[in-house]
């Protein structure tokens, strides 16, 4: 199957959202698009029963539904002084004030935790790098399954770059990093089996670094500069697409039209 060499000629642009002329209340079928995507509705449900699935079907469906998903590069360190990188996409933010972010730790092929895990633990802080186009293959070498002790520093081609306050070092490619320390750690274990699958973590993020050359005026990320990475099921990577710009809505500036769309949806 031929597959055509990365675009590097364009990237994302705003545009209108899909229906910009949406009122509330409106029903999806009343656009051309809406009618088209509830036409697929013809063809049913497949409804999967999480309790007769195996962790293989599990996997493909989860990381194939749910997406796109973020992707980091996280380094740590052992208590011996032993760097560790590793990418994570089971990753987000979950608050802004304190500052945490998750990630999830999957069991490897043998069953063992992977290295990161112990290290997240001893005390001696992590850093957590946003991927973008640049450097993601040299990310995507870190998640090789190679014994303990093995430098995957080295076989990224990435660089060491000091952090502030914790003793690993950051990604210097990386224009995004977040200096961590552990907030909680949290053991994922399968109701039946009771086996430990995965550990959940979360960080406390006490530094930011980010490159100068990708901030807005408004002191945001320019998204069409730090062009980050997602993944979306198998081995499958994306760039972010176009964006669309939609307000949330006020109740104190739409309750009039809310009530008016209301009193119409109810009108026989």
């Amino acid at each position: 199957m031929y597959i055509p060499p990365f675009d590097t000629t364009s990237y994302s642009t705003t545009t209108q959202s899909p229906n910009p002329s949406w009122t509330y209340g409106q029903r999806v079928d009343a656009t051309p698009a809406g009618k088209d995507w509830l036409a697929g509705e013809s063809a049913g449900w497949k409804v999967y029963s999480t309790a007769e699935m195996d962790n293989i079907n599990l996997n493909k469906l989860l990381n194939s539904g749910i997406l796109p998903r973020p992707m980091s590069l996280v380094s740590t360190i052992s208590e011996d002084g032993v760097e560790n990188l590793a990418p994570f996409s089971w990753f987000n933010t979950v608050t802004n004030y304190p500052p945490v972010i998750s990630f999830a730790i999957n069991h490897n092929a043998t069953g063992s935790l992977k290295d990161t895990t112990a290290n997240l633990k001893n005390g001696q802080g992590f850093a957590v790098n946003i991927i973008s186009e640049a450097f993601v293959e040299n990310a995507n070498a870190t998640a090789v399954d190679a014994p303990p002790d093995f430098d995957e520093w080295a076989l990224s081609g990435l660089t060491k770059e000091k952090c502030v306050q914790i003793r690993a070092s950051r990604v210097k490619e990386s224009a995004f990093s977040m200096e961590c320390e552990l907030y909680k750690s949290i053991d994922i274990t399968h109701p039946v089996t009771g086996k430990h699958n995965s550990t959940l973590i979360l960080a406390s993020v006490k530094y930011f670094h980010v490159r100068k050359d990708m901030l807005t005026g408004r002191g945001a990320v320019d998204l069409t500069k730090f062009k980050p990475v997602a993944r979306v099921g198998d081995i499958s990577y994306a760039r972010v697409g176009d964006t669309y710009r939609i307000p949330v809505p006020s109740w104190a500036q739409e309750e009039a039209k809310i009530q008016e769309a209301l009193k119409t949806l109810a009108s026989p």
